[in-house]
């Protein structure tokens, strides 16, 4: 056969790789988005003056960080990736969309 007919799955190895990847990943994005947003919003959630223009700024530019470094990732790694492992890229990238939003509450604690 040749190599780029080979339907070799990718093993429970490759998973945990991928695991500690993501994991990795999502924790340095989230402490670099949290430090360039760090001026941004109200640091005390329950005062009277909060008000919700300067904490939804923080939120956008977070959310729009985030799915810039997710995007630029998951097209680094589809193209340097083998192909047998670009199968993995997927579930991460709806993962990680779903984490964006989770991040979001302790962004603001």
């Amino acid at each position: 056969m040749a190599a780029d007919v080979r339907s070799e799955v990718s093993g429970p190895r490759a998973f945990l790789l991928g695991l500690v990847g993501f994991a990795a990943f999502e924790t340095a994005v989230y402490y670099l988005l949290r430090w360039a947003t760090s001026g941004l919003g109200e640091q005390n959630q329950f005062q009277a003056e909060n008000t919700i223009v300067r904490n939804w700024v923080k939120t956008t530019a977070f959310l729009l960080g985030h799915l810039t470094l997710v995007i630029i990732a998951v097209l680094l790694l589809s193209n340097q990736l083998p192909r047998r492992y670009r199968s993995q890229i997927m579930p991460w990238f709806l993962l990680s969309l779903l984490v964006m939003f989770l991040l979001l509450w302790p962004l603001f604690e």
